[in-house]
């Protein structure tokens, strides 16, 4: 049975795994697949009175058809600098400006671009699956060292790592699908 301080290394484990795998889930949206999404521009940032700041925190960002992306700030005087900073963030796609609303057309995706899309999802995967291993060690260590200063007993401290590992390979697990569902998505024509 798992001590009230072993209970409390592996929730921080869970908390630390659990972090990396809703990193990687907001990272994956970001990527343009083929489709207007309006969090493709989630970390494009803009320079919002001397400040960086994200499109969708200075202006309206909604997707008209499954096309387009339009974008409307909230100031007419942000919209060169919205303009500016698509391009510059090279999304692939080059923004219109009428003066009022900036209008994205998302054109299809390249072959190439799709296996780009696909090496860069696998190596924030792999990102969050180092995360979520660093979590393992540093759980493993915390219950060694809580171990040795007489905390609890050797097989309370067996108890957890066993513990964290079944987590740590369901994490992992749950990174895979996550990757193997964007590749889908990537891959789809």
């Amino acid at each position: 049975m798992l001590t009230d301080k072993a209970k409390e290394i592996v929730a921080e484990a869970k908390s630390k795994m659990a972090d990396a795998l809703k990193f990687l889930e907001e990272d994956l949206k970001t990527y343009r697949v083929g489709k207007a999404n309006p969090s493709i521009l989630n970390n494009v940032t803009v320079d919002y009175y001397g400040t960086q700041t994200p499109i969708p925190q200075v202006a309206s960002v909604t997707t008209p058809d499954a096309k387009t992306i339009a974008i409307q700030p909230w100031e007419k005087s942000m919209l060169q600098p919205i303009e500016k900073a698509i391009l510059v963030a090279n999304l692939g796609f080059t923004p219109m400006n009428n003066g009022e609303i900036i209008r994205c057309p998302i054109p299809p995706l390249t072959e190439e671009r799709r296996k780009e899309l696909i090496k860069k999802a696998k190596a924030a995967g792999e990102n969050g699956k180092i995360v979520i291993r660093n979590a393992r060690r540093d759980a493993v260590d915390a219950l060694k060292k809580a171990e040795k200063a007489g905390l609890f007993s050797e097989d309370v401290q067996g108890e957890g790592e066993d513990e964290v590992q079944k987590l740590t390979d369901e994490k992992v697990k749950e990174v895979d699908t996550l990757i193997s569902a964007k590749e889908k998505e990537i891959m789809t024509v």
